[in-house]
């Protein structure tokens, strides 16, 4: 076998020890879900963007609340973040109206209940978008060390091998100390990406939140002049 084919990385992780090899084999799962979360957040918040700037036209454009309502019911089990907590605000609203609950609890009363539906739903749709988080908080975070882990125990494995030889040469020594390698290697292909997403979704995130907030209170003015 040729020098090169002896050192290429699926050899050299072919030929590495079992904890070298169960490291990798983590690192390549951690990768994996790191990918699949990266994917799946790329898409969820591209589309709550886009679902919120599609929403921002209609009720900035001078549609009727009502009708903007009437549309939300119709698509509540497919609206984006912003036009949810839009539903929920209107729909405290009106229950309140229809009660006659401002008749007993005053406008103040009935704007605080309409912030109170908001804000939670506003919480329940952060807490989707932030799901997976974490996960790729966390996956960059340890990742490195885990390759590092597997990095130490195979320079270990190679030196406790050279120990049993009489002479030992850059030729025999060179294999295992790369073996060794690859487990750094790929705990940084699995870290870099996670951390990368994470910065890029965490900075999306924000930017979401800060318009649904100055949403939720600016449709608190509208309603606190209609009531």
């Amino acid at each position: 076998m040729e020098a090169s084919a002896d050192l290429s990385i699926i050899t050299l992780a072919a030929h590495a020890s079992a904890v070298v090899q169960i490291v990798l084999a983590i690192l390549l799962i951690f990768s994996l879900v790191s990918w699949t979360i990266i994917f799946q957040k790329w898409f969820q918040m591209s589309r709550a963007r886009r679902e919120a700037r599609n929403f921002d036209k209609r009720f900035w454009g001078g549609a009727d609340l009502n009708k903007l309502y009437e549309s939300a019911t119709e698509r509540r089990s497919s609206i984006g973040p912003q036009e949810g907590i839009f539903y929920s605000g209107m729909t405290e609203f009106l229950r309140s109206r229809a009660s006659n609950l401002e008749a007993r609890a005053g406008t103040f009363g009935v704007i605080d209940g309409v912030s109170r539906a908001m804000r939670a739903r506003y919480q329940r749709e952060l807490d989707i978008l932030e799901s997976g988080l974490s996960v790729l908080a966390t996956i960059g975070s340890v990742s490195p060390y885990i390759g590092l882990f597997g990095t130490v125990w195979g320079i270990m494995d190679a030196f406790t091998g050279l120990g049993n030889l009489e002479s030992a040469s850059l030729a025999v020594v060179a294999p295992g100390i790369a073996e060794a390698l690859v487990a750094t290697a790929i705990g940084l292909f699995a870290a870099i990406p996670a951390v990368i997403g994470y910065n890029r979704f965490a900075y999306s995130l924000d930017r979401l939140s800060s318009q649904y907030e100055s949403f939720m209170q600016e449709f608190q003015n509208i309603l606190g002049r209609q009531a």
